[in-house]
Protein backbone atom coordinates (compact mmCIF):
# COMPACT_ATOMS: atom_id res chain seq x y z
CA UNK A 1 0.00 0.00 0.00
CA UNK A 2 1.45 3.18 -0.69
CA UNK A 3 2.43 5.72 2.10
CA UNK A 4 3.56 9.04 3.42
CA UNK A 5 2.61 12.10 4.96
CA UNK A 6 -0.10 13.83 3.20
CA UNK A 7 -0.21 17.37 1.36
CA UNK A 8 -1.95 19.38 -1.09
CA UNK A 9 -5.82 18.73 -2.06
CA UNK A 10 -7.28 15.33 -2.68
CA UNK A 11 -11.37 14.45 -2.38
CA UNK A 12 -13.95 11.83 -1.09
CA UNK A 13 -13.36 8.35 -2.92
CA UNK A 14 -16.84 7.79 -4.13
CA UNK A 15 -17.87 4.70 -5.83
CA UNK A 16 -19.27 5.89 -9.49
CA UNK A 17 -15.75 7.72 -9.91
CA UNK A 18 -13.63 5.29 -8.93
CA UNK A 19 -13.62 3.11 -11.99
CA UNK A 20 -12.32 6.60 -13.97
CA UNK A 21 -9.88 7.34 -11.64
CA UNK A 22 -8.05 3.55 -11.78
CA UNK A 23 -8.35 4.17 -16.17
CA UNK A 24 -6.55 7.25 -15.79
CA UNK A 25 -3.71 6.19 -14.45
CA UNK A 26 -1.16 8.74 -12.56
CA UNK A 27 -3.58 11.72 -11.77
CA UNK A 28 -3.42 15.48 -10.44
CA UNK A 29 -5.17 13.89 -6.84
CA UNK A 30 -2.59 13.70 -4.40
CA UNK A 31 -4.74 11.68 -1.79
CA UNK A 32 -8.44 10.40 -0.96
CA UNK A 33 -10.56 10.49 1.96
CA UNK A 34 -12.46 7.17 1.97
CA UNK A 35 -15.98 6.87 3.74
CA UNK A 36 -15.56 3.81 5.30
CA UNK A 37 -18.99 2.79 6.15
CA UNK A 38 -19.35 2.43 2.27
CA UNK A 39 -16.82 -0.21 2.10
CA UNK A 40 -17.21 -2.32 5.22
CA UNK A 41 -18.36 -5.15 2.98
CA UNK A 42 -16.11 -8.36 2.84
CA UNK A 43 -14.85 -8.97 -0.61
CA UNK A 44 -16.16 -8.28 -4.14
CA UNK A 45 -15.45 -5.96 -6.80
CA UNK A 46 -15.42 -2.68 -4.48
CA UNK A 47 -13.20 -4.14 -1.93
CA UNK A 48 -10.60 -4.97 -5.27
CA UNK A 49 -11.47 -1.68 -6.52
CA UNK A 50 -10.54 0.24 -3.26
CA UNK A 51 -7.56 -2.07 -2.88
CA UNK A 52 -5.93 -0.60 -6.41
CA UNK A 53 -6.56 3.28 -5.25
CA UNK A 54 -4.72 2.30 -1.63
CA UNK A 55 -1.80 0.84 -3.95
CA UNK A 56 -1.39 4.06 -5.77
CA UNK A 57 -2.36 6.84 -3.51
CA UNK A 58 -2.16 7.97 -0.17
CA UNK A 59 -5.81 7.40 1.93
CA UNK A 60 -7.14 8.08 5.31
CA UNK A 61 -10.13 7.40 6.52
CA UNK A 62 -13.56 8.69 7.57
CA UNK A 63 -16.68 6.93 9.37
CA UNK A 64 -20.30 8.20 10.45
CA UNK A 65 -21.59 5.34 12.39
CA UNK A 66 -20.21 5.20 16.06
CA UNK A 67 -21.88 7.57 17.74
CA UNK A 68 -18.87 8.82 19.47
CA UNK A 69 -20.71 10.56 21.84
CA UNK A 70 -23.80 8.61 22.42
CA UNK A 71 -24.94 7.08 25.76
CA UNK A 72 -24.74 3.58 24.93
CA UNK A 73 -21.55 1.13 25.31
CA UNK A 74 -19.05 1.67 21.60
CA UNK A 75 -19.42 -0.87 19.11
CA UNK A 76 -16.42 -2.03 19.35
CA UNK A 77 -16.72 -4.97 16.44
CA UNK A 78 -17.49 -1.86 14.41
CA UNK A 79 -14.64 0.13 15.68
CA UNK A 80 -12.57 -3.50 14.41
CA UNK A 81 -13.94 -3.60 10.88
CA UNK A 82 -12.47 -0.04 11.11
CA UNK A 83 -9.02 -1.00 12.03
CA UNK A 84 -8.88 -4.48 9.83
CA UNK A 85 -9.62 -1.61 6.91
CA UNK A 86 -7.29 0.99 7.87
CA UNK A 87 -4.86 -1.86 8.19
CA UNK A 88 -5.36 -3.52 5.13
CA UNK A 89 -5.47 0.04 3.23
CA UNK A 90 -1.96 1.40 4.88
CA UNK A 91 -4.51 4.79 5.67
CA UNK A 92 -2.84 7.39 7.35
CA UNK A 93 -5.42 8.23 10.00
CA UNK A 94 -9.05 7.50 11.09
CA UNK A 95 -12.18 10.02 11.95
CA UNK A 96 -14.79 10.41 13.38
CA UNK A 97 -17.65 13.26 14.91
CA UNK A 98 -18.25 15.56 17.80
CA UNK A 99 -21.68 14.08 17.88
CA UNK A 100 -24.36 11.02 18.47
CA UNK A 101 -26.47 9.35 16.10
CA UNK A 102 -28.96 7.63 19.19
CA UNK A 103 -29.06 4.79 21.37
CA UNK A 104 -29.21 1.38 21.15
CA UNK A 105 -32.64 1.68 21.28
CA UNK A 106 -33.22 4.96 18.88
CA UNK A 107 -31.36 5.14 15.94
CA UNK A 108 -31.45 8.39 13.92
CA UNK A 109 -30.54 9.10 10.49
CA UNK A 110 -28.53 12.02 11.07
CA UNK A 111 -24.91 13.27 13.70
CA UNK A 112 -26.86 14.86 16.64
CA UNK A 113 -24.65 17.59 18.44
CA UNK A 114 -23.75 17.63 22.05
CA UNK A 115 -23.85 20.10 24.76
CA UNK A 116 -21.35 22.26 25.10
CA UNK A 117 -20.66 21.33 28.81
CA UNK A 118 -18.05 20.26 30.92
CA UNK A 119 -19.81 17.08 31.93
CA UNK A 120 -20.15 16.19 27.77
CA UNK A 121 -16.49 16.95 27.58
CA UNK A 122 -15.55 14.09 29.90
CA UNK A 123 -17.95 11.57 28.32
CA UNK A 124 -16.92 12.77 24.99
CA UNK A 125 -12.79 12.46 26.02
CA UNK A 126 -13.39 8.96 27.70
CA UNK A 127 -14.65 7.48 25.06
CA UNK A 128 -12.11 9.08 22.47
CA UNK A 129 -9.60 7.62 24.86
CA UNK A 130 -11.23 4.27 24.60
CA UNK A 131 -11.08 4.41 20.69
CA UNK A 132 -7.60 5.43 20.58
CA UNK A 133 -6.45 2.72 23.08
CA UNK A 134 -8.37 0.10 20.67
CA UNK A 135 -7.06 1.60 17.45
CA UNK A 136 -3.47 2.14 18.73
CA UNK A 137 -3.00 5.54 17.39
CA UNK A 138 -5.12 9.08 17.72
CA UNK A 139 -7.94 9.73 15.79
CA UNK A 140 -9.22 12.96 14.16
CA UNK A 141 -12.31 14.68 15.98
CA UNK A 142 -14.52 16.88 13.35
CA UNK A 143 -17.38 19.47 14.16
CA UNK A 144 -20.85 18.77 12.57
CA UNK A 145 -23.19 21.17 11.38
CA UNK A 146 -26.29 22.14 14.38
CA UNK A 147 -29.50 23.26 13.67
CA UNK A 148 -30.49 23.97 17.04
CA UNK A 149 -28.66 24.54 20.43
CA UNK A 150 -28.70 23.53 23.75
CA UNK A 151 -30.19 25.49 26.49
CA UNK A 152 -27.85 24.38 29.32
CA UNK A 153 -24.50 24.95 27.26
CA UNK A 154 -21.77 26.26 29.38
CA UNK A 155 -19.42 26.83 26.82
CA UNK A 156 -19.20 27.71 22.89
CA UNK A 157 -18.81 25.10 20.73
CA UNK A 158 -15.18 26.26 19.66
CA UNK A 159 -14.26 26.06 23.54
CA UNK A 160 -16.04 22.43 24.15
CA UNK A 161 -13.63 21.01 20.99
CA UNK A 162 -10.88 22.72 21.97
CA UNK A 163 -11.81 21.00 25.74
CA UNK A 164 -12.19 17.96 24.13
CA UNK A 165 -9.10 17.55 22.14
CA UNK A 166 -6.75 18.58 25.58
CA UNK A 167 -8.39 16.29 27.77
CA UNK A 168 -8.24 13.24 24.55
CA UNK A 169 -5.45 14.32 23.04
CA UNK A 170 -6.68 13.68 19.79
CA UNK A 171 -6.37 15.50 16.32
CA UNK A 172 -8.84 17.34 14.87
CA UNK A 173 -10.26 17.35 11.50
CA UNK A 174 -11.96 21.01 10.99
CA UNK A 175 -14.80 20.96 8.95
CA UNK A 176 -15.30 24.72 7.61
CA UNK A 177 -18.41 24.37 5.87
CA UNK A 178 -19.97 22.80 8.91
CA UNK A 179 -19.20 25.64 10.83
CA UNK A 180 -20.45 28.17 8.95
CA UNK A 181 -23.72 26.10 8.27
CA UNK A 182 -23.64 26.33 12.32
CA UNK A 183 -23.21 29.93 12.64
CA UNK A 184 -25.60 30.96 9.92
CA UNK A 185 -28.34 28.65 11.62
CA UNK A 186 -27.34 29.57 15.05
CA UNK A 187 -26.62 33.60 13.85
CA UNK A 188 -23.41 33.38 15.47
CA UNK A 189 -20.10 34.83 15.03
CA UNK A 190 -18.13 32.08 12.45
CA UNK A 191 -14.56 33.77 13.69
CA UNK A 192 -15.64 32.88 17.15
CA UNK A 193 -15.29 29.28 16.73
CA UNK A 194 -12.88 29.67 14.77
CA UNK A 195 -10.15 31.78 16.97
CA UNK A 196 -10.24 29.19 19.60
CA UNK A 197 -9.43 26.13 17.50
CA UNK A 198 -6.29 24.67 18.75
CA UNK A 199 -4.82 24.78 15.20
CA UNK A 200 -1.82 22.57 16.18
CA UNK A 201 -3.78 19.64 16.57
CA UNK A 202 -5.87 19.74 13.14
CA UNK A 203 -4.89 17.80 10.36
CA UNK A 204 -7.08 17.61 7.79
CA UNK A 205 -9.79 20.33 6.85
CA UNK A 206 -13.30 19.45 4.80
CA UNK A 207 -14.75 21.96 2.64
CA UNK A 208 -18.22 20.74 0.84
CA UNK A 209 -21.80 22.85 -0.27
CA UNK A 210 -24.63 23.17 1.84
CA UNK A 211 -27.82 23.50 0.28
CA UNK A 212 -30.16 27.06 1.15
CA UNK A 213 -33.71 25.93 2.23
CA UNK A 214 -34.58 29.41 3.18
CA UNK A 215 -35.25 29.12 6.92
CA UNK A 216 -32.02 27.42 7.39
CA UNK A 217 -28.90 25.83 5.80
CA UNK A 218 -28.85 22.07 5.33
CA UNK A 219 -25.16 20.36 5.33
CA UNK A 220 -26.55 18.80 2.21
CA UNK A 221 -23.08 18.03 0.17
CA UNK A 222 -24.75 18.77 -2.67
CA UNK A 223 -23.43 21.84 -3.93
CA UNK A 224 -20.43 23.61 -4.83
CA UNK A 225 -17.83 25.56 -1.62
CA UNK A 226 -20.05 28.13 -1.67
CA UNK A 227 -18.05 31.75 -2.14
CA UNK A 228 -18.00 32.52 1.55
CA UNK A 229 -16.61 29.04 3.08
CA UNK A 230 -14.14 29.38 0.49
CA UNK A 231 -12.96 32.98 1.91
CA UNK A 232 -13.15 31.73 5.56
CA UNK A 233 -10.74 28.75 3.96
CA UNK A 234 -8.59 30.96 2.21
CA UNK A 235 -8.02 33.59 5.21
CA UNK A 236 -7.34 30.28 8.02
CA UNK A 237 -4.81 28.86 5.48
CA UNK A 238 -3.04 32.29 5.25
CA UNK A 239 -2.89 32.84 9.14
CA UNK A 240 -1.81 28.91 9.88
CA UNK A 241 0.00 27.66 6.92
CA UNK A 242 -0.59 24.39 4.71
CA UNK A 243 -3.28 22.24 6.45
CA UNK A 244 -3.81 19.08 4.01
CA UNK A 245 -7.71 19.73 2.78
CA UNK A 246 -9.88 18.07 0.78
CA UNK A 247 -13.73 18.33 -1.09
CA UNK A 248 -16.83 16.69 0.23
CA UNK A 249 -19.46 15.78 -2.19
CA UNK A 250 -21.66 13.14 -1.56
CA UNK A 251 -25.08 13.74 -2.98
CA UNK A 252 -26.35 14.82 -6.54
CA UNK A 253 -22.82 13.67 -7.46
CA UNK A 254 -21.24 15.43 -10.19
CA UNK A 255 -19.19 14.24 -13.18
CA UNK A 256 -15.65 13.76 -11.79
CA UNK A 257 -14.06 16.68 -13.61
CA UNK A 258 -16.50 19.21 -11.61
CA UNK A 259 -15.37 17.84 -8.20
CA UNK A 260 -11.63 18.12 -9.62
CA UNK A 261 -12.32 21.59 -10.53
CA UNK A 262 -13.29 22.26 -6.86
CA UNK A 263 -10.50 20.57 -5.94
CA UNK A 264 -8.21 22.79 -8.13
CA UNK A 265 -9.14 25.87 -6.21
CA UNK A 266 -8.46 24.42 -2.80
CA UNK A 267 -4.97 23.31 -3.89
CA UNK A 268 -3.97 26.93 -5.53
CA UNK A 269 -5.12 28.36 -1.99
CA UNK A 270 -2.74 25.88 -0.31
CA UNK A 271 -0.08 26.77 -2.67
CA UNK A 272 -0.80 30.55 -1.63
CA UNK A 273 -1.57 31.85 -5.03
CA UNK A 274 -5.14 33.32 -6.06
CA UNK A 275 -7.38 31.20 -7.90
CA UNK A 276 -7.55 33.31 -11.16
CA UNK A 277 -8.81 30.29 -13.26
CA UNK A 278 -12.34 28.89 -14.58
CA UNK A 279 -12.87 26.34 -11.38
CA UNK A 280 -12.91 29.74 -9.29
CA UNK A 281 -16.10 31.10 -10.52
CA UNK A 282 -17.70 27.78 -10.63
CA UNK A 283 -17.15 27.85 -6.92
CA UNK A 284 -19.45 30.27 -6.30
CA UNK A 285 -22.98 29.86 -4.48
CA UNK A 286 -25.06 27.88 -6.48
CA UNK A 287 -27.51 26.55 -4.02
CA UNK A 288 -31.16 26.27 -5.20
Amino acid sequence: MKRGSLTGAGIGLRLPHVQQILAAGETDIPWFEVLADNWLVEGGLNKHMLTAIAEQYPIVLHSVGLSLGGPSELDFSYLNQIKKLKQQTGALWYSEHASFSGSDKLKVPDLLPLPYTYEAVQHLSQRIKQVQDFMGERILLENVSTYVSCQFNEMTEGEFIAEVAQESDCYLLLDINNAFVTSENLNQDMRTFMDVIPVNRVKQIHLAGFHDKGDYLLDAHNHPVDEQVWHAFKLFIEKNGHIPSMIEWDNDLPPLERLLAERAIAADILKGSEPLNEAWKLGGNQCA
